[in-house]
């Protein structure tokens, strides 16, 4: 009989050794793991072509992530484009659903070729902007096709423009054109917004505004930029957020979109924490109950 209640007392007091023991290891390695889980999660986070659902969320979080917490990270539109976006809806909402009906089969080419570029599929409604999806469009200045190429730019980025043959007005011809052009700028900016008013302006006046200003973020230096170029860039905003319902990586100037990359990972870091946090719990609840059952015996 004692040795039965020996026994029951090393093994209560073994439970509670071991539960202890492990606490203090799960927090030494928790703490340990902290940053390097951090770095991982934001740099796989950093390479992705980010996409959001219908509600504007980013879909790395986890997929129970919006229906838990309040606080999941949402890309928000920035007040300096508010009004301009407010305006530009009011104005062409009736073009842009004609746009989105009529030529559909124009967007999902785009995709496909954006994709297998790795860029992300919301930069065709730069298309809209320069063209309305329109093969055939023609600038007054000579810029040409559904992506508005001048000569120069075009021969640049491998399309034959000679006589009458013209690869600018072929849709598909010229959006692989206009994907190698896109993420040129993009490898010189690192920054949609610049990329976006390159395309329109050309880089030097970009860099000259950058000059300017003493700035790389958009909203600083757009007064130094053609007022043509500055509006290309918002009406792209724009028209992203109709068709969109939200806003996305290529709306963000570099500095909100690691903001965006850095919220996300937080955010995702915290969910583990918070999972393995109960799974301890749990374990835990589950190790004093049988300390409680073998004390009863």
């Amino acid at each position: 009989m004692l040795k039965r209640k020996l026994h029951k007392a090393a093994l209560i007091v073994g439970s509670f050794v071991f539960m202890a023991a492990s606490s203090d290891t799960t927090a030494r390695t928790s703490r340990s793991d902290h940053s390097a889980s951090f770095r991982a999660i934001h740099d796989s986070l950093s390479v992705l072509t980010h996409t959001f659902d219908a509600e504007g969320y980013c879909i790395c979080t986890p997929v129970d992530a919006t229906r838990i917490l309040d606080n999941a990270p949402r890309i928000v539109l920035n007040r300096n484009v508010t009004q301009f976006v407010n305006d530009h809806h009011k104005r062409n909402a009736t073009s842009l659903d004609k746009i989105k009906a009529d030529r559909e089969a124009r967007f999902t080419l785009i995709d496909s070729v954006f994709t297998k570029h790795m860029l992300p599929v919301e930069l065709k409604y730069l298309a809209v902007i320069e063209s309305k999806l329109d093969t055939r469009a023609v600038s007054r200045v000579g810029a040409k096709g559904m992506w508005q190429f001048m000569p120069s730019t075009a021969r640049l980025c491998g399309l034959t423009v000679k006589g009458k043959y013209d690869e600018r007005l072929y849709a598909y011809k010229s959006t692989v054109a206009a994907a190698k052009y896109l993420a040129y700028l993009y490898r010189l900016f690192d920054d949609w917004l610049l990329t976006i008013a390159a395309y329109n302006s050309g880089p030097g006046y970009v860099y000259a505004a950058i000059k300017k200003s003493g700035s790389r973020n958009f909203w600083v230096l757009q007064r130094f930029l053609p007022l043509e170029t500055r509006n290309h860039v918002k009406k792209y905003i724009s028209v992203h957020y109709y068709y969109e319902g939200h806003g996305g990586m290529t709306t963000l100037t570099k500095s909100e979109r690691l903001d965006h990359i850095n919220a996300v990972a937080l955010f995702i870091e915290k969910q583990k924490a918070k999972e393995e946090e109960d799974e301890t719990t749990v374990d835990s609840t589950s190790i004093s109950t049988e300390t409680v059952k073998l004390s009863q015996e």
